[in-house]
């Protein structure tokens, strides 16, 4: 699955603790992130990352063209909330992206465990489908 991960700068720290803590199951998958956030998350566990722009110079809107093309399958956007966003615009973009394209997003850790989760028992397999794309495994 392509699973993008993106990380305000105070939720940062919280994004490398998760990405350690899942780093087994993250590895299955093909990763994505805005330019920052990838770096950090490279940097601190080795995974590879594809990484995109930094957010409020486009990575957000780089990711939103994936989900808009129904090329990325999950998403986890750690916002910091009580911090004003000079590029809100793009935030609420995305997330409206998100809904209208029924990708999966967590924007915190709590909602990130129950996806990451889902994803390592396979209950998202059902992306497969939606992009045209045989299930990953197939119960005979």
């Amino acid at each position: 699955m392509n699973i993008a991960l993106i990380a305000h700068d105070k939720k940062k720290d919280d994004m490398i603790r998760f990405t350690t803590a899942y780093q087994s199951i993250l590895k299955e998958h093909t990763l994505y992130a805005t330019g920052t956030t990838g770096q950090k998350i490279m940097d601190a566990t080795g995974l590879s990352v594809h990484r995109f722009q930094s957010g409020p110079f486009g990575g957000d809107q780089e990711i939103g063209a994936l989900i808009a093309n129904n090329k990325m399958d999950m998403v986890f956007f750690f916002r910091d909330p009580l911090t004003a966003q000079p590029h809100e615009p793009d935030v609420t973009a995305l997330i409206r992206l998100c809904d209208v394209y029924a990708v999966p997003l967590a924007t915190n850790m709590g909602t990130g465990e129950v996806l990451v989760r889902g994803l390592e028992r396979e209950d998202l397999s059902w992306r497969n489908i939606v992009r045209g794309q045989a299930p990953v495994s197939e119960s005979v």
